[in-house]
């Protein structure tokens, strides 16, 4: 059986163990205010079942459209709910009227989060976006958080129009939050100040005349003013849609505030992920897919697991054909995080626990890269398997720190990115050179070593070492990782049981001693191997230089020491749950779990496996059983005879492949030389047929000819007689 057969189980198993999500919500009640002292109804929400109705309800309806996530939008909320309570409660001048029936004016909101279709209606991109209908279509339309003022303008210019000379000729609009507007405190304050003068002196009393009339006179002087030289006395209010937006102090971040996965348009896919900073999980699906509609009760239960956390989204791509081409979809369901117009393909399972802890991760490395101190370094290790430490000191240059972001979104669900310029740090690791970058794996460090400082910010550089590098020393196999230990590589595959605690333990423990031991060993060898390098190339120059010879001599310095481990196979270390697996393991290695722990070496590329030490006996969790047989192995050719993962029928064709693979121009050439070799068995054969059936017509033509000559010759004998 092959490997991919781990993936289906996986799937299986986890599909089947995955909880169903909960279809109900809680329903948020609104709640009525009070401004001025009266009682405001909360602000009228439209929905597709009432959008057509409310509009045409009314001659003049002032709607907002926001996202309840979108940052800016929670800025503007105070503002656009103080304008409404202001005018609901306010009244003509002159007329004890209902704001709202004498103008026909309402105020409603629109989340566009929910209903995304009716925004894309009305063309909005960017949120806040707050438009004035008039009659059912935009009359005015505000991008962005705008002043109290601006809005105002907007509406006074509205119901002037409507019903002219009901306004008043000035404004004092309140202040967004505020429960009281500022007319209403002046009268307040009368009030108290008539109280005042009843129970006061006369004295009292004259200075209270007289500061009013000073104010009196200063509000007129001020009103004339204002309104000197317009051709009408009321105040004129202009729309300056070049305003700067009202300065609020930026509220915190309410990700995913209702827990539910967004379905996002091209449009608010642009608006809301791609301008933006904020990470987001989306799936892009089709509607038809069965892997897509088994996936989406785990979606939403990750949304709702994520509320106030994480933003979850959904595109739909027989919808919106042209965002999943773009973003290069290739199958349904496809899942992606985004974060700063940077993303990451999730190849991991599609199980709710697998999205919730690759989600955990993704908050986490989606904040950026931390610095930390010895002290929070050391508690870090602790914690996390595989950490990568960026050192840096007072040179390092921001293109560095560039380049340095955008490492965290390939790590997520792999490994911690870090950076530090605590010395202790430098100290324990030799670090003497910045920027350097290292990992550290259980504590033992692997450095990276670029050739040249530019190589420190080519990204695809460090990602692909980084991806070498990222699994711990001993990880455990599971279908996302399968294919990053297995393949090209020679595996000490731990078949253990996780149940048994102490035992686990023990051969974690084991595997780790015998990883560490052998990554040691291959170092030595690989310095030995590099100083001998570099021995032959010291001899060459210095036989040219005895010799004379500066032709010999440049050539011998040119000599590149290639240390390039590529054509070696690698060993690494894995353990895999033998209890989980136990159908896999039985039916590709033939090793039944329930017999104990076992080990085996596992070469995946050549479809062949070791299972027993030299002696014949199982290979153990043992550091001394496991580097015993490993030494023997990995020798070319081995000194242990291999099983084999699939048939003696299969492992031809097998190797019939990989020599493809492996050598395709001599491949290619052996087929040539056979097709032509054959080509020319087949023509001289041919030729060979045609020249014996030749003969056979000759001989033939002759046997029949003898008659003719018999009687010939007695012919002529016979004239000779006579």
């Amino acid at each position: 059986m092959r490997l991919r057969n781990l993936f289906v189980f996986g799937a299986a198993a986890l599909a089947t163990a995955s909880p169903p999500s909960a279809d109900t919500e809680e329903d948020i009640t609104r709640e009525n205010t009070y401004f001025n002292g009266k009682k405001v109804p909360p602000i009228l929400e439209l929905t597709p079942a009432n959008y057509k109705e409310e509009l045409k309800k009314s001659k003049f309806l002032m709607v907002k459209h926001f996202s309840p996530w979108c940052g800016h939008c929670q800025e503007f909320l105070p503002t656009f709910q103080t304008l409404y309570e202001y005018y609901y409660t306010s009244k003509p001048v002159g007329k004890d009227a209902d704001f709202t029936e004498f103008y026909d004016f309402r105020f409603a909101e629109l989340n566009c989060v929910a209903y995304a279709d009716l925004c894309t209606e009305n063309k909005v991109a960017a949120w806040p976006t707050t438009i004035l209908f008039e009659d059912g279509e935009p009359l005015v339309t505000f991008r962005g958080v705008k002043h109290i003022s601006v809005l105002s303008g907007a509406v006074e210019d509205a119901l002037e129009k409507v019903k002219p000379n009901t306004r008043p000729k000035t404004l004092e609009l309140p202040e967004p939050g505020d429960k009281t507007s500022p007319d209403s405190k002046a009268e307040t304050e009368k009030t108290e100040k008539a109280d005042a003068r009843e129970k006061g002196s006369e004295k009292e009393l004259v200075k209270e005349t007289e500061k009013e009339k000073e104010t009196e006179t200063s509000t007129a002087a001020s009103a004339d003013a204002s309104t000197e030289g317009e051709a009408t006395p009321k105040k004129t209010y202009t729309v300056n849609y070049n305003t700067p937006s009202q300065k609020v102090t930026p509220k915190p971040s309410n990700p995913n505030p209702k827990g539910l996965s967004v379905p996002l348009t091209w449009e608010l896919f642009q608006s809301m992920v791609t301008l933006t900073q904020e990470p987001w999980f989306v799936k892009f699906y089709a509607p038809w897919c069965h892997h897509c509609q088994a996936m989406a009760p785990n979606w939403e239960q990750l949304a709702k697991e994520m509320k106030g956390r994480l933003n979850i989204g959904e595109v739909n791509c027989d919808r919106d054909t042209r965002l999943c081409k773009e973003l290069r979809v290739r199958g349904y369901p496809s899942i992606m995080f985004f974060k700063g117009g940077e993303k990451v393909e999730y190849e991991g399972l599609r199980g709710l626990g697998d999205f919730v802890q690759y989600a955990e991760k993704a908050i986490d490395l989606s904040s950026g890269v931390p610095d930390v101190d010895f002290d929070s370094f050391k508690a870090l290790e602790e914690k996390e398997e595989v950490i990568f430490l960026y050192f840096y000191d007072h040179a390092t240059t921001s293109e560095d720190f560039l380049s340095l972001e955008r490492y965290p979104l390939s790590l997520i669900g792999k490994a911690k990115l870090v950076k530090t310029r605590d010395p202790k740090l430098y100290d324990r690791y030799k670090i003497t050179t910045w920027p350097r970058l290292i990992v550290s794996r259980e504590g033992r460090p692997t450095y990276y070593t670029p050739l040249a400082p530019r190589e420190m910010r080519d990204t695809r550089m460090v990602l692909n070492w980084m991806k070498s590098v990222w699994l711990p020393l001993v990880p455990e196999l599971t279908p996302s990782n399968a294919r990053d230990i297995m393949d090209g590589k020679i595996v000490v595959l731990g078949v253990l049981n996780r149940e048994n605690e102490d035992s686990f333990r023990g051969a974690i423990r084991e595997m780790k001693s015998a990883a560490n031991e052998w990554m040691d060993k291959q170092i030595q060898l690989f310095q030995i191997h590099r100083q001998d390098l570099r021995d032959a190339k010291q001899l060459r120059i210095e036989e040219a230089e005895d010799r004379g010879d500066q032709r010999a001599l440049r050539n011998a310095k040119n000599i590149r020491i290639n240390m390039d481990r590529s054509d070696m196979k690698e060993a690494t270390f894995a353990w895999v749950d033998g209890n989980f697996w136990q159908r896999w393991i039985r039916t590709t290695y033939g090793i039944d779990a329930k017999d104990g722990d076992r080990v085996i070496i596992n070469d995946e590329d050549k479809r062949r496996y070791w299972d027993q030490t030299s002696t014949g006996n199982p290979i153990v969790p043992s550091r001394t059983s496991i580097l015993e047989t490993l030494n023997k192995v990995t020798v070319n050719p081995p000194k242990l005879k291999p099983k084999l993962t699939i048939g003696v029928i299969e492992k031809m064709f097998f190797d019939i492949k990989m020599t493809f693979k492996e050598h395709p121009y001599l491949s290619m050439g052996c087929i040539l030389g056979i097709a032509f070799g054959l080509f020319q068995w087949l023509m001289g054969r041919t030729t060979r047929r045609a020249r014996s059936h030749f003969k056979l017509e000759e001989g033939v033509g002759m046997k029949e000819s003898k008659p003719s000559t018999l009687f010939g010759g007695s012919s002529n004998t016979a004239t000779k007689a006579d």
